[in-house]
């Protein structure tokens, strides 16, 4: 379910990320330096066909057979590219890698886990990352993975940041994880058509699991979800932001990109690029196509207000809703399939608080949530100690068993 998180820095994520990127978003004058978009990446398989917008979410647009992967001996690999849907509610294509054990059955049990990505470009998908021989681009979280495989489960492994690696759009992973499950069981050589799903993911891919879990019921609720394990999961980006400010971090790199990638997806409400100074300009070219090494490196102990000289960087409102509409927490609709949730009650990354608020917000709707507090001081060995637990969990839930509640 979740992978060992042993990377230190490198796997600092999503939720620092976003937060920070809170004080450097915001609203400009029009006509000035354009978005920074990701190149495109060159394979021919993702080019979008002319009919895109007569699909359907969850419709297949292309498979292919992948060679097999060393991360995953043994398995099957395949690539679905699906039909899916932006923060805007237009029509784009995303791609969901998809690894069948040689001891999955029929319509036995399906995980979608959600990836920490954490980049902004296109190189650094998943996919193109499964298959990488550089050291610095290997896949962290194969070991947890190969967990999951073990027990005959297939696995779904989406590209949640969408064709324009809009790193920090929170919601819109959700809806790329729930029409790749829509995809995936829409391929009858797959063999998941009637699969039981589960999903996925620690963390900024933690909080990917909790936008499809919250998004279900209404966007995709014929999806058979038997229950979500989410783990150290940002679910409030206000929160964050005004707790992190504009001080230096050593993680500001990712912050930074968090700020682009939501720019990309919001052009109309979130104008970083025109704002930036010579710094900041410099390091939009540096990491504007960068993966997680490259953009950490970069942005190391740098500051928000080191890359603009606008002094009211962080009144624009609209960066706020953005944001406010980007967080779990804040979003009125409750799951229907079981949570078993983890943190350390530590966690200085993400907001506990708010972990706490929504899993009651659930717990008082009805919905049976099952919380571990992880013996640890913090976010990263919390990934790992929760794993045993959560794949337990997973298992009770694919087996048919009553769900648990700590509420």
């Amino acid at each position: 379910m979740v992978g060992c998180a042993v990377d230190g820095v490198r796997r600092i994520l999503l939720g620092v990320v976003v937060a920070v990127a809170a004080a450097l978003v915001g609203a400009g004058p029009a006509g000035a330096e354009p978005v920074a978009f990701p190149i495109p990446d060159p394979d021919p398989f993702y080019s979008v066909p002319a009919d895109l917008p007569a699909r359907a979410p969850g419709d297949v647009l292309r498979v292919r057979p992948l060679p097999p992967s060393y991360y995953f001996p043994g398995s099957t690999v395949w690539e679905v590219l699906f039909r899916t849907t932006d923060s805007l509610g237009r029509p784009i294509a995303a791609n969901s890698t998809f690894v069948r054990p040689a001891n999955h059955v029929p319509d036995g049990p399906l995980v979608s886990y959600q990836h920490i990505i954490n980049s902004l470009g296109t190189k650094c998908k998943l996919v193109n990352e499964l298959y990488t021989t550089d050291p610095l681009h290997q896949i962290r979280e194969a070991a947890g993975l190969n967990l999951a495989l073990a027990r005959g489960w297939a696995v779904a492994l989406p590209d949640h940041l969408g064709p324009r690696m809009a790193y920090g759009a929170a919601k819109l992973g959700g809806q790329i994880t729930l029409d790749g499950i829509r995809a995936v069981q829409r391929v009858p050589e797959l063999q998941v058509a009637g699969s039981p799903v589960g999903l996925g993911g620690y963390s900024g891919g933690g909080m990917a699991t909790a936008w499809a879990a919250a998004l279900a019921p209404t966007y995709a609720p014929e999806l058979s979800i038997v229950g979500a394990a989410v783990g150290g999961a940002p679910l409030n980006l206000v929160k964050m932001g005004e707790a992190l400010g504009t001080d230096a971090h050593p993680a500001f790199g990712l912050a930074m990109a968090a700020a682009l990638g939501l720019e990309r997806e919001y052009p109309k409400r979130i104008l970083v690029t025109e704002q930036l100074n010579a710094q900041g300009r410099l390091l939009k070219q540096r990491i504007g196509n960068g993966c997680t090494n490259e953009i950490m490196f970069f942005g190391l102990g740098r500051s928000a207000a080191e890359m603009t000289d606008n002094t009211d960087f962080m009144q624009d409102p609209q960066a706020w809703e953005v944001l406010a509409e980007n967080s779990v927490e804040l979003y009125p609709g409750v799951p229907e399939a079981p949570l078993f949730e983890w943190h350390s009650p530590t966690d200085t990354l993400i907001p506990v608080d708010s972990i706490e608020a929504t899993m009651r917000r659930y717990c008082d709707a009805g919905l049976p949530v099952q919380s571990l507090l992880t013996p640890t001081p913090d976010h990263l060995s919390a990934a790992a100690l929760g794993l045993p637990q959560g794949v337990a969990w997973m298992d009770a839930r694919f087996r048919g068993e009553p769900a648990p509640s700590t509420c």
